[in-house]
């Protein structure tokens, strides 16, 4: 019988982790070793439960996430490390990984992404590898020929253009180009979420002969038209949790960053 895959969540928001707790919980190959709302919790579930992997937020009180990493470093047990990231905590988010930090995630996701990731640090069943392969690619150990890299960007773009149509983004609007083109973007590089007002849009901008501040207003108008006319219901249960209650719709970058990750587990 298969060993479950054991795991720390360590996060100071109460909500998420009731709803992480909850999805852990339900997989049939995981189980919850802990959960801690600090540092200093999160350190003490580590040493005494020696977990397969941790998933630490970086901004959390008493200790925060790199504080745990750096503590980690002088342990002889180490589990492996999924960090929780914010937008705007892009210094932050590098120092973890420099730290030791196997992973990163940023906020909003999807909970189906980070239970791939579990199981590809934790190298379990066919998906174990896949995350060594996908960081020997980013280190330009692995170099794809033009042609791979070609059919490879293909592959995303139907992917990505059959996602929005299903979430009932219109085809005819403006917006609907520029928002599969920024998804496809940032599914090939994430780095560019770190400067999406000044990276992304001028990058799509330039394509189609427009202005920055164009696309991004064009994007605004497709996602709103989905919210207004498309699948609802899908788009409710994609982006859960990371709603806003007030305003009912995740801004342009999440929407962009929730698509595009799913869309790099996907393909």
């Amino acid at each position: 019988m298969q060993t479950k895959i054991s795991v720390v969540l360590a996060d100071d928001n109460r909500e998420l982790m009731g709803i992480l707790q909850e999805y852990i919980q339900n997989q049939a190959d995981m189980r919850l070793a802990g959960k801690a709302y600090n540092g200093n919790d999160a350190l003490v579930l580590i040493e005494t439960e020696n977990p397969d992997v941790v998933v630490l937020d970086i901004i959390m009180p008493h200790l925060d996430g790199l504080s745990v990493l750096e503590r980690l470093a002088g342990m002889r047990f180490k589990p492996h490390v999924i960090v929780l990231t914010s937008f705007g905590q892009e210094s932050m988010t590098q120092r973890a990984v420099q730290m030791g930090a196997d992973y990163y995630i940023l906020k909003p996701f999807d909970l189906e992404t980070l239970g791939k990731r579990i199981r590809q640090l934790a190298g379990s069943g066919e998906e174990g590898g896949a995350l060594v392969a996908r960081q020997t690619q980013k280190s330009g150990l692995t170099i794809l020929t033009a042609e791979a890299e070609k059919a490879e960007t293909r592959l995303l773009d139907v992917e990505v253009t059959k996602m929005i149509q299903f979430m009932g983004v219109p085809a005819h609007v403006k917006g609907y180009q520029y928002l599969r083109d920024a998804i496809v973007a940032v599914a090939k590089n994430m780095n560019l979420l770190s400067g999406v007002t000044k990276n992304l849009y001028p990058m799509i901008a330039k394509e189609y002969g427009t202005t920055p501040s164009r696309v991004e207003r064009s994007i605004r108008h497709a996602i709103e038209l989905a919210w207004d006319r498309g699948n609802v219901d899908f788009l409710n249960r994609f982006f859960s949790y990371t709603l806003n209650l007030e305003r009912g719709k995740p801004t342009n970058t999440e929407f962009i960053a929730m698509v595009a990750d799913k869309m790099r587990i996907n393909t």
